[in-house]
């Protein structure tokens, strides 16, 4: 009798940019992506879905965007009303970060979107400020020339998007070293858009050559994203990180729920989707997985 293939047992993926409220949850149910984070809904529906989520998968949030009064994602069609929170003063950001942590959010998100409103600098600052004495990270969505730079420049923690609107220095970028840059490469692959992908993946490999941390996140909700495992952002990924940094980058910790395929290790995007499509669920003896 052939002996069966040896198996390799793996963290699942971890999504660390989506918005829950703009996709069909249910399909992320038993999946290989075993970890979301939603990064902009109303506070009180997702902290509904995080208590009862998808079979098999953790549901993180950070509750609503807090920008200027104007400012980005107002007047969207596709965000509610309590998905966006108006910050005018510092005062105004101490109130908004209490309530962060009233609503168990793990991460206060931030837009400075160029085309709209903006957070004036002191406010900008407040957040950040208050955020951190809380003990929590600020997520910013920054868009548009000189927006990653105020990010940067106030102290916050990660960037939800490589900066994909220009060509960063490489000044700015290692004084950006500490932080987390959220890939979301694949929202920018569509037909005309290639110059922003370019500034993209350029701006993402002088990050991690500067010593800075890229993670898989694919704005799942932003467009035709497909629920679960987006393969276009592992390929977009590897362009830019192999190996051991990919697998950090895409999967979670050891401690996270595991997943197990009959192949071997991968150390390249087109092995790790490979894996991936192979892999289920390894539960343990508890029943948790």
């Amino acid at each position: 009798m052939p002996e069966s293939a040896p198996e390799t047992t793996l963290p699942g993926v971890v999504d660390r940019h989506v918005h829950l409220g703009l996709v069909d949850r249910a399909l992320l149910a038993g999946g290989p992506v075993t970890e979301v984070h939603d990064l902009g809904w109303d506070p009180r529906e997702v902290s509904a879905w995080a208590a009862t989520p998808p079979s098999g998968v953790r549901v993180r949030y950070a509750g609503p965007f807090h920008t200027a009064p104007g400012g980005y994602p107002t007047g969207r069609s596709w965000a509610p009303d309590a998905a966006v929170r108006h910050v005018a003063s510092p005062h105004d950001a101490v109130e908004a970060v209490a309530d962060v942590v009233a609503g168990r959010g793990f991460a206060v998100k931030v837009a400075l979107h160029a085309g709209m409103a903006l957070l004036p600098d002191d406010v900008l600052r407040a957040l950040v400020t208050e955020a951190h004495s809380a003990g929590l990270p600020v997520l910013v969505h920054a868009e548009g020339d000189g927006q990653s730079q105020r990010a940067i420049d106030a102290g916050a923690d990660t960037l939800v998007h490589v900066p994909w609107t220009e060509a960063l220095s490489s000044e700015l970028v290692a004084r950006a070293a500490h932080m987390t840059w959220i890939s979301t490469f694949a929202i920018h692959d569509g037909p005309g858009d290639r110059a922003a992908l370019d500034r993209a993946l350029g701006n993402a490999r002088r990050f991690v050559a500067a010593g800075g941390t890229l993670a898989y996140g694919t704005d799942m909700g932003n467009g035709p994203t497909p629920v679960g495992v987006n393969e276009r952002e592992i390929e977009l990924l590897g362009q830019v990180v192999e190996g051991e940094a990919l697998l950090r980058a895409v999967l979670g910790p050891p401690s996270a729920p595991a997943l197990t395929a009959p192949l071997p290790m991968p150390g390249t995007a087109a092995e790790l989707i490979a894996w991936l499509r192979a892999s289920r669920r390894c539960y343990t003896s508890t029943g948790t997985g």
